[in-house]
């Protein structure tokens, strides 16, 4: 990139960082400390407030660039993950919204133990929600590298370092300092940013082919080097039987993930009633809707106009297709139109990894110190030392998702997303549905789900092509892959709800019948609801 390119999204850069900083130092300064408004900014938002920073939290670098460079390589078999991304907002509408405000408080472990023995529960369903959290991180982290990389115009693994080292250093100050309020208004901001430029570039491509999508799909077929077959299902997958089952794991991975997704969950608790929480989603399925289908047209716009080789070249995972996109519609590399709108594109994707990073960091800081180190001193804690704890674990997980953001630099961030989503989906769905809606469901069931979902999941994904086996995978040196699917969805996510089935029906624990009625007359009505 020339250095009109790197000077303007270097301003653009330090001038979404600076605004997102005064914001945190403002709340910060007018904070009380207490856990209510660190962990759900005193719920005080309304249903659009919340709605745009749900949408903020759901809208990531895999969607921005991962999403559209699949498109851009795969064509119709990367529509699956805005397909699935978009879908999944209905089980979390009608199943979970309005049912979690009312039974939890913070996290998704309030709404399990609301029934159950706290502490063995609290500690099962906290390390699953960090271990989610860490797996979205590292796609966030892997997307600012690549995109910092480009801007640089270097592909070396320096720069992509020093890029994850810095994103996990700003993520814990937004969090250690501001909490959910700050981090909320920090989403807010990057959500009407990143959908005024998606906005922007899907107009610029749709005037470049006079309004005519047909012949946008034909010219990115033509480019493609598959001719029709671009717009087919099965260039990705369907070859073979192992990359159908891959599919189908990832559908269902992508549409049950979203329900068991902790930063998601925690966001229906910064709203004062369980009724502005569903409103709160209604707003975000508006604004994710529309941002999904413009991803379509922004990743067959980049492989009409830039080319899959292009992309590739720029990176083999297709997470620059969007930058080089907006560089092209623009006038090209040596004009004032490219760099501007190059720079703008690149800022908003930067300040959607921020943002991003900063909610799931908040999430799952606070499982560990809400539910991990709660439960282990529950009589002893207080919630001032509960926050600490908090922010001292925002630094613990900012550094593992640092090392692990550097290990997996060369993976497609969409997929890595899939990833988290299918471990989400595995041992955080079942426990909250059988939670909500199983009478008999026991303390036992409770943490065979978690555990029996979670662990599969963590297995899978170590012995599959994702970690060895192949020169694309972690570790292109080794190979111990014994698992053939690069998501472990369809195995792992039955597992999940078994285990809880089967927890279940050999405990000795009579279920409460009393808590019971308690919980299901609160979820269903508010009452006693926090």
């Amino acid at each position: 990139m020339s250095g009109t390119h790197q000077t303007l999204a270097l301003v653009l850069f330090s001038v979404f960082i600076a605004v997102t900083l005064g914001i945190t130092t403002w709340v910060s300064r007018n904070r009380h400390g207490s856990a209510e408004e660190f962990y759900a900014g005193g719920r005080l938002f309304s249903p659009m407030e919340n709605g745009f920073a749900i949408a903020g939290d759901y809208m990531s670098a895999a969607s921005f660039l991962g999403i559209s460079g699949l498109i851009a390589l795969f064509g119709y078999d990367g529509l699956l993950y805005s397909v699935g991304f978009l879908v999944a907002w209905l089980v979390v509408l009608l199943l979970i919204a309005e049912l979690v405000r009312n039974c939890g408080r913070f996290t998704l472990a309030d709404v399990v133990a609301a029934r159950m023995s706290e502490r063995p529960v609290r500690i099962a369903a906290g390390a699953s929600s960090v271990i989610v959290s860490i797996f979205y991180l590292v796609a966030q982290m892997v997307g600012a590298g690549s995109l910092v990389a480009l801007l640089l115009g270097r592909s070396g693994a320096a720069a992509q370092v020093w890029t994850v080292i810095g994103v996990g250093a700003l993520m814990v100050i937004y969090v250690s300092l501001g909490g959910m309020r700050a981090t909320t208004w920090i989403q807010i901001v990057k959500a009407v940013l990143l959908l005024g430029g998606t906005i922007a570039l899907t107009v610029l491509v749709l005037v470049r082919f006079h309004g005519d999508f047909d012949r946008l799909l034909l010219t990115a077929a033509e480019r493609s080097g598959h001719g029709i077959d671009f717009l087919a299902p099965g260039l990705k997958y369907g070859a073979d039987w192992t990359s159908r089952f891959d599919f189908m794991s990832l559908g269902l991975a992508l549409v049950l993930g979203t329900a068991g997704l902790p930063h998601i969950l925690s966001r229906f608790y910064t709203v004062p009633t369980a009724r502005a929480a569903r409103r709160s989603v209604v707003w975000s399925i508006g604004l994710i809707g529309s941002f999904y289908l413009m991803t379509i047209v922004l990743g067959f716009g980049a492989a009409a106009i830039v080319g899959p080789d292009a992309v590739r070249q720029s990176n083999a995972a297709g997470n620059t297709a969007v930058p080089l996109l907006a560089l092209d519609l623009g006038g090209g590399a040596q004009t004032m139109g490219g760099a501007v709108l190059f720079a703008i594109v690149a800022a908003v994707a930067f300040a959607t990894i921020l943002a991003v990073v900063a909610g799931i960091t908040l999430a799952s800081s606070a499982s560990v110190a809400h539910d991990l180190y709660a439960s282990l001193r529950r009589k002893h804690a207080k919630q001032r030392s509960e926050v600490t704890v908090a922010r001292v674990a925002a630094v613990g997980i900012g550094i593992v998702a640092i090392a692990l953001g550097i290990l997996a630099r060369d993976l497609n961030v969409a997929f890595l997303v899939g990833l988290a989503f299918a471990v989400a989906a595995s041992a955080n769905l079942p426990v909250l549905l059988y939670s909500l809606f199983w009478r008999n469901f026991t303390t036992r069931g409770a943490v065979w789900a978690v555990y029996g979902g979670l662990i599969p999941a963590l297995v899978l994904v170590v012995l599959s092509p994702v970690v060895s086996g192949s020169p694309q995978s972690l570790i292109p040196g080794a190979d111990f892959q014994f698992f053939p699917l690069q998501n472990p969805g369809i195995v792992s996510i039955p597992l999940g709800f078994l285990a809880g089935w089967l927890g279940t029906v050999t405990s000795s624990e009579e279920p409460d019948e009393a808590r019971h009625a308690e919980t299901e007359v609160r979820s269903l009505t508010g009452a006693g609801a926090v």
